[in-house]
């Protein structure tokens, strides 16, 4: 999933780690002139094919991996604050990992509800961080990961990559079975569905609020 290294030089927080040490990716200086496209298809939230073949899972994040690694995507060098208290710097490669979350989330965006995405994100740090304290069989974690499952029966649908000197970008995104998104609902045109004047009223209630402090602010002048 990914290589960490850790100590010698990069024990200096300023130093840049060097480049013999990169394993899995190239530098993206040296990574090809010509961008390069990748399709994934997901369902229920997991990533089962690159460029419409099916794969394991082990050999979809090695494909991956080859790919991104190509393109010197997937570097990252942070500062982390570990469970017993001190900071510790680490440089990683995750040139697969990176670009399966970009997808998983471009098929999210199209097929999962905005409340039920804005609940799962604000609990996926808590996630997180069960699981690099390694609290992996904690009934917390258990409990979570049945939330987080249920928000994944509809991300089903394939998203297009766009990786270019350690870029990775979303450019695409689609499902055919679970898209929440309607064109005639969304469109900046003209149409029939939906009357943009409608927000007018949603507007001065949800100002309401604001408008009332404003007009105390004013009286006490």
């Amino acid at each position: 999933m990914h290589i960490s290294f850790e100590g010698d030089i990069l024990e200096d927080p300023w130093a840049e780690a060097p480049e013999h040490m990169y394993v899995l990716s190239v530098a993206p200086e040296e990574a090809p002139d010509q961008a390069e496209y990748v399709e994934i298809d997901f369902e229920k939230g997991d990533a089962v094919a690159v460029n419409g073949e099916r794969l394991s899972p082990a050999n979809l994040l090695a494909k991956l991996n080859e790919l991104g690694g190509k393109h010197g995507v997937g570097r990252i060098d942070l500062m982390e604050n570990r469970f017993i208290g001190m900071k510790s710097r680490g440089v990683y490669e995750t040139p697969g990992g990176t670009i399966l979350e970009e997808a998983h989330r471009a098929v999210e965006s199209i097929t999962m509800d905005r409340e039920v995405m804005h609940l799962r994100d604000s609990l996926i740090s808590r996630y997180a961080t069960m699981v690099y304290n390694g609290f992996w069989f904690a009934p917390e974690r258990v409990a979570l990961q049945a939330l987080i499952d249920q928000t994944q029966q509809t991300v089903n649908g394939k998203a297009r990559i766009k990786l270019y000197k350690g870029h990775c970008r979303v450019v695409g995104r689609d499902s055919e079975t679970d898209s929440l998104f309607n064109v005639d609902f969304a469109t900046f045109e003209a149409d029939e569905v939906y009357n943009q004047a409608d927000a007018e009223g949603f507007i001065k209630l949800n100002a309401l609020r604001l408008r009332i402090a404003a007009m105390q602010r004013e009286a006490k002048k």
